[in-house]
């Protein structure tokens, strides 16, 4: 996702940069895919930075920031990751200490290559999310401002991650049940009757395991926000710990459905 966004902002004529240190090899020709342009050290990027977007798994967002303010940058400051309206405010209160402004962001859809748009949405001071929207003019990335509220744009990736993934293992726990009483087929004419349903998606099912290492901390982060609006919980904490079976198969592409299925079994 991350370079996928950061070519539709060169192809806007931005100048992106992005430090190689401590990356992988498939980064590395990612980067170079997207026109990035490398940096060898964080403080010396930074230093040419006026706006730096935060990318990142969920469970290292704070990090990240904690070493772009180590580093001293003073510019805008996106924290565009899924995590709660919380952790929103917190990094905001701590890269705020620097940075000109913080904007809080979120991602909604896929990666914006071969013809795919996704929608960066934005709350935070308006002539922050103002420089962003700039950065992305024309480009498959469309930049919606829901207000200038910190936590505005991550309450609503919670919200629709916290259905929209939940959804995707549901319906691979239902499948699997149905595959294990040889009704599943039946299953499929059922849920084929309804538009839309993910229950007939079952192509799918292996490819939400090969992501469960980034959705497992997602429905955490969207726990921890029902939790402080005073809601259950309980369901996206249960939705977690089946994410966290799939674990090691992370961006396994060759994944196959039975194998999926498996690894959920053999926890039971």
């Amino acid at each position: 996702m991350g370079a996928a966004v950061a070519a539709c902002a060169v192809s806007a004529g931005t100048r992106v940069l992005w430090c190689p240190a401590g990356r992988s090899a498939a980064t590395v020709r990612r980067a170079k895919q997207a026109g990035l342009v490398p940096v060898a050290e964080l403080g010396e990027l930074l230093q040419q930075s006026e706006v730096v977007l935060s990318l990142c798994p969920p469970a290292v967002a704070e990090d990240v920031a904690r070493e772009v303010t180590g580093h001293g940058f003073t510019g805008v400051y996106v924290e565009g990751n899924a995590i709660s309206p919380d952790r929103v405010q917190r990094i905001a209160d701590l890269v705020g200490r620097g940075a000109r402004a913080v904007v809080d962001g979120s991602v909604i859809g896929s990666p914006p290559v071969n013809g795919k748009q996704t929608r960066l949405f934005l709350s935070g001071p308006s002539g922050a999310t103002a420089l962003v929207t700039a950065l992305f003019s024309g480009t498959a990335v469309s930049t919606p401002v829901l207000g200038e509220e910190i936590g505005q744009a991550s309450a609503l990736k919670v919200s629709y991650t916290a259905y929209q993934k939940a959804s995707r293992v549901l319906a691979a726990l239902s499948y699997g049940l149905a595959r294990h009483h040889g009704v599943d087929q039946a299953l499929l004419d059922v849920a084929g009757q309804r538009a839309g349903s993910y229950l007939v998606e079952t192509d799918y099912i292996a490819k939400t395991a090969t992501r469960a290492w980034r959705w497992a901390p997602e429905m955490e982060e969207a726990a921890d926000t029902l939790l402080a609006a005073g809601l259950p919980d309980e369901v996206l904490r249960a939705v977690a710990s089946t994410l966290k079976l799939w674990a090691d198969t992370k961006d396994n592409d060759d994944l196959l459905l039975e194998s999926a299925l498996e690894l959920l079994r053999r926890s039971a």
